[in-house]
């Protein structure tokens, strides 16, 4: 008899104890729906967060003017850089002087471009694209500084090896009219062509990089940008604003052109008319390939595109 007094007695402290556990579950739940209210409180705040670290890195590699010069892969980089700018530039030194109405046969030739080099570089080949993609912060300073370089010097190869061909047939060299030598008022007519064509540019080069797994579509993407910038430059130019079709659109070829005025009554004169046309055929189409990249970025990030 004591030792079934003994088991019933150790059987109590049990019943004891499920007793608070019963209480503590229904403590917790009003701390539960307090969370729960609380998170679903929060959501209007997490809009807030949309646009943090819209000016983040995104370029993976840590790249400092004191290591990416050790790196072999960057001097192929600035050579596909190089070539595929000689390139860009003979085609466009022949669209000026063909005319529009081969823009289609040149939009394949483009395309043909932008993949032989894009597995180099990234084919930015155009200072607005890379303005673009240093601002937006996808590639270092150091690295679109020195494919700047690259471009420029690329665009002098092309305009070298083309007025040569040019020269050969007796003929001078080609130039687009500097402004100086247009009507008084296209400054601002050709700088917002200008600008309206580059942001146009910039931001299908900044959807097409979300296809950069597929080069056929990027170049696609990236070429009809350009025919469109083009056509929209050709009419809008020759139809409303009179200005001869003065139009480049990428500054590395324009500084190749002529474009700057070699004569004036003075001084100033000459100096006005090339911080002109460095504000016209550089300055301003940056920006707008800084705008066009903004522009592609703040609408993925509405989007929630991944």
């Amino acid at each position: 008899m004591a030792t079934k007094k003994s088991k019933t007695s150790k059987k109590s402290p049990k019943t004891s104890t499920t007793k608070p556990k019963t209480a503590t579950k229904t403590a917790k739940k009003p701390e539960l729906e307090a969370i729960k209210t609380s998170t679903v409180e929060q959501k209007p705040t997490e809009s807030k967060k949309l646009f943090s670290g819209f000016f983040a890195r995104k370029y993976e590699e840590k790249e400092s003017i004191l290591t990416i010069f050790k790196n072999h892969k960057f001097y192929g980089a600035l050579i596909g850089e190089a070539i595929g700018t000689m390139m860009l530039a003979l085609l466009l030194f022949s669209l000026f002087l063909m005319g529009i109405a081969n823009v289609a046969t040149y939009a394949f030739a483009f395309v043909a471009v932008l993949v032989a080099v894009y597995a180099f570089s990234g084919a930015c080949l155009n200072p607005i694209i890379t303005v673009g993609m240093m601002a937006s912060r996808r590639i270092s300073v150091i690295r679109g500084v020195m494919y700047i370089i690259a471009e420029i010097i690329g665009a002098w190869l092309g305009w070298l090896i083309f007025n040569a061909f040019h020269l050969a047939g007796g003929e001078t060299a080609y130039d687009v009219p500097a402004v100086s030598e247009l009507a008084e008022g296209t400054f601002w007519p050709i700088a917002l062509v200008e600008l309206l064509g580059a942001a146009i540019i910039a931001f299908f080069y900044a959807r097409a990089i979300k296809y950069k797994r597929s080069v056929f579509t990027f170049a696609a993407v990236v070429a009809g940008g350009l025919g469109l910038a083009t056509v929209v430059g050709y009419v809008v130019s020759a139809a409303f604003l009179g200005a001869n079709n003065n139009f480049v659109y990428n500054p590395a070829v324009a500084l190749m052109m002529k474009i700057f005025p070699s004569s004036g009554e003075n001084f100033g004169q000459i100096m006005g008319g090339i911080m002109q046309t460095l504000s016209i055929y550089a300055i301003i189409p940056m920006i707008g390939g800084v705008l066009g990249f903004c522009l592609s970025d703040t609408t993925a990030r509405l989007v929630e595109e991944e």
